[in-house]
């Protein structure tokens, strides 16, 4: 239930603002409220829903200034992974990481927002396994799925020019094959940390070009 109510967040299928019906997901999942009043208590802990007493659990948003810091942290942590408990690939690692190139390329060509933000998510949660260090693996799951909002939302709104993302994530995901196949866990860490980094850079820059020209449309309406 927690995976895929927390899936659902980030792919927005439950917008920010939208308030989540404890009966119809009982319901849907078969459950009762207790197991699931403890799976929201645990998205609320994690910052994806917010409990306000007398109207419900509602989503929360993702303003990406506000979570400028949540994302250098991201970026620091995931160097990390090279260094700390690294687990060697091993050969059904390799043959999942080739499936996720062949899926790249394929995102290429005809790949929606949505669906790349699924891919993401598949690729994020592939190379965590790459360390064995539970903590930093928790701490790293918990801020990626606080900010992975962020994209799916800035390509709609922005209109991000998507062939160009998805190339440019799969140019990272080839190098972190080499990097998989040479042994070397400590450059695909680096891969890593250079993607989050680099992304957020631009989406950065398309949330301020897309201020500027909203600006500039509202001050050519009071003209």
């Amino acid at each position: 239930m927690h995976q895929e109510i927390r899936q659902r967040i980030c792919l927005l299928d439950y917008p920010p603002g939208m308030r989540l019906s404890e009966a119809a997901l009982a319901e849907e999942f078969g459950t009762s409220r207790t197991p699931l009043r403890r799976v929201l208590a645990r998205l609320e802990d994690e910052g994806l829903v917010l409990s306000h007493h007398g109207v419900g659990t509602l989503v929360t948003d993702a303003d990406i200034n506000a979570l400028e810091q949540v994302y250098r942290l991201r970026v620091e942590l995931t160097e990390l992974t090279g260094r700390l408990d690294p687990v060697p690939p091993s050969d059904a690692f390799l043959v999942k990481i080739d499936g996720l190139v062949l899926r790249a390329a394929q995102i290429i060509k005809s790949g929606t927002a949505r669906e790349f933000t699924q891919f993401d998510m598949d690729v994020f949660q592939t190379l965590l396994d790459l360390t064995s260090n539970a903590p930093l693996r928790q701490t790293l799951e918990r801020l990626y799925f606080q900010t992975k909002r962020i994209w799916l939302r800035t390509a709609i709104e922005a209109q991000l020019d998507l062939e160009e993302e998805f190339r440019i994530f799969h140019h990272e995901l080839e190098a972190i094959q080499l990097a998989l196949l040479s042994g070397d866990l400590d450059a695909v860490a680096r891969i890593q940390r250079a993607h989050v980094s680099m992304s957020f850079k631009r989406l950065q820059r398309q949330n301020a070009s897309a201020q500027s020209g909203s600006l500039e449309t509202d001050g050519a309406n009071d003209c």
